[in-house]
């Protein structure tokens, strides 16, 4: 869940950035959080801004070469760490004033076109997916979950109609052979009852076992919850999604708790909650015509971002409680 999508052509793209930065307003200085430090643009652009700093995460270890440049070029102005941002509590911000947390999920053409971690559906060789920091790959999901568990990953991770005949042929097909990214995407074919798609026909699957190797859900939900907790009122949270199902939590999260609620469903409705976030637009952004034609790639991107107005204790109940059945199917790692 790290870094922008890119177009082959482009050393580096960060999507949606000149909207990110009238949002966060960087000019007037502050210290900000980039989760998703991926080739490093938008922590490139913060640090343009003199009275900036910026704390930079990423789980892929390919980012620690680029990092260590912008740590050498801007001494005291640019941190790295090589952690999860659902580890976001872990951080030493004890004399921090946090203007922003921005969160970028998708993922750079370089990630993609790497063999190693085998994102691709055109990759040839073993299943892998792993982004860093993981504790198995999706070739072990593959060969180890049973029918049923990977009928759930499927179905609700990528939100593939033909969920049930595709398990079931892996579970068969695994029996005689051993699995590979191209094996994988034959039986994915031969699963499909349609056959014009305007996207490729592997492509739900494979991005259904990289939010399950990569425990994305988990990540981004325990993201949010983190960097609420570390901002103070008037500090803002940024995220820009790539599907409908990252989209579907980040909305929740923000609509959820900028709105006024009884705080006891058993008491009066003049008994209200505060509000823990300001929402200034309820629909998402989306990249501008322009955008669009330099970078095709970003046309499913959305970008949501809430201000944080007070501090109230036990705000995540809502939203554990709201995508639990996606955390529990996230558990059956536990298998592996």
């Amino acid at each position: 869940m790290n870094a922008t999508i890119l177009p082959e052509k482009e050393n580096h793209y960060p999507v949606l950035l000149n909207e990110i930065i009238s949002i966060i307003t960087p000019q007037y200085g502050g210290t900000f959080i980039d989760c998703t430090f991926g080739q490093g643009g938008y922590s490139k652009k913060l640090l343009e801004y003199p009275k900036t700093k910026v704390i930079a995460l990423d789980r892929d270890p390919e980012s620690l070469n680029l990092s260590l440049k912008l740590e050498k070029k801007f001494v005291k102005r640019f941190f790295f760490k090589n952690l999860k941002f659902s580890n976001l509590d872990k951080l030493e911000l004890r004399n921090e004033n946090i203007k922003s947390v921005i969160f970028d999920l998708g993922y750079s053409y370089s990630q993609i076109k790497d063999i190693k971690k085998g994102l691709s559906f055109n990759a040839h060789g073993d299943l892998n997916m792993k982004m860093g920091l993981n504790n198995f790959s999706a070739k072990d999901v593959i060969h180890k979950l049973d029918k049923r568990d990977l009928e759930k990953i499927f179905k609700f991770f990528g939100e593939e109609k033909d969920y049930k005949k595709i398990a079931s042929k892996i579970v068969k097909s695994r029996e005689t052979k051993k699995i590979d990214t191209q094996d994988l995407v034959k039986i994915i074919k031969t699963s499909k009852i349609k056959r014009n798609y305007k996207i490729h026909v592997a492509t739900k699957i494979f991005q259904s076992l990289r939010i399950f190797v990569n425990k994305e859900i988990s990540e981004l939900i325990f993201g949010l919850i983190n960097a609420t907790k570390i901002l103070k009122p008037g500090g803002i949270i940024v995220v820009v999604t790539f599907h409908s199902l990252e989209d579907k939590i980040v909305k929740f999260f923000f609509k959820n708790l900028s709105q006024k609620k009884s705080i006891s469903r058993y008491m009066p409705t003049t008994e209200e909650r505060d509000n823990l976030f300001k929402l200034v637009n309820k629909k998402p952004i989306v990249p501008s015509h322009e955008e669009l034609k330099k970078n095709p790639p970003s046309r499913s991107a959305k970008l949501r971002f809430a201000i944080k107005e007070n501090e109230i204790l036990g705000f995540e109940n809502e939203i554990l409680e709201k995508f639990n059945y996606l955390l529990e199917i996230e558990s059956l790692s536990k298998k592996l």
